[in-house]
């Protein structure tokens, strides 16, 4: 597809992250931002990270998070179940409650679960399974037989965040990380899983907020650096469990 597009995932209310994200893809020139979900949970600025991505983001899908928000967290740990419960007290409207309230409510109400562009299917964590389903690095060694269900529910290239962990499943059974991709990976030579990675939790050692930008076929990893200490500065000072502070600092 001759397109230039960002693909972010996994915000969970980091305001810091999300805006230092679409300052470094304005910096790139590319006018598309499409999310993968998660844009609330274990952060403390769902208000603005909801308003950022519906100004910006042509098309947001539903994430775990985003859903349990709306729902319940059934299954969860005790960390993102507290945080869960502490953005459903902000957002959810009541009676007395204003119109912005009401649009972050719906807005959330109104995510898909998948979406299909062109040859690519945008999901938040599996094919299999839209919203919960992970698909682990390691799956393609101790689950095979689960990995090659996977890539029979697509066409081409599947994005996903959910994982957190940045990287390429290839339909020959391999991940690859970027590092090891040398932070490109072109499309179109067998079927593809692309996990973006994440913007405001990453979980692969890096602290730094991950995206990535495809630009006619190619998929270019990017990290950017963003103030996470006030980020935790801002968890510390509410409700929220305080490792969710913490492992901002690890990207863990």
């Amino acid at each position: 597809m001759a397109e230039r597009v960002a693909l972010i995932s996994d915000i969970h209310a980091n305001r810091e992250a999300l805006e230092a994200v679409l300052a470094d893809i304005d910096a790139s020139g590319i006018g598309e931002v499409l999310c993968l979900g998660d844009v609330v949970g274990y952060g403390i600025d769902a208000e603005a990270c909801i308003d950022l991505v519906a100004r910006r983001c042509p098309m947001c899908l539903c994430g775990n998070h985003d859903w349990a928000v709306l729902n319940s967290a059934v299954g969860f740990n005790q960390v993102a179940r507290q945080a869960v419960d502490v953005t459903r007290q902000r957002l959810k409207p009541r009676r007395w409650s204003g119109p912005a309230t009401r649009r972050r409510w719906a807005f959330l109400q109104g995510l898909p679960e998948t979406h299909q562009r062109g040859e690519w299917l945008l999901v938040h964590a599996s094919p299999r399974d839209p919203i919960t389903e992970y698909i682990f690095p390691e799956d393609v060694e101790v689950d095979p037989e689960k990995m090659e269900d996977i890539f029979r529910r697509f066409e081409h290239t599947c994005f996903v965040g959910h994982t957190h962990v940045p990287g390429v499943f290839a339909d020959d059974m391999t991940f690859r990380t970027p590092t090891e991709l040398g932070g490109r990976y072109e499309l179109g030579h067998g079927k593809a899983v692309v996990n973006v990675g994440s913007v405001g939790q990453p979980r692969d050692g890096d602290a730094r907020a991950c995206y990535v930008q495809v630009t006619d076929g190619v998929v270019a990893y990017r990290r950017v650096q963003y103030d996470f200490r006030k980020t935790m500065e801002k968890i510390r000072a509410s409700r929220l469990d305080p490792l969710s502070a913490e492992r901002l600092a690890l990207g863990r």
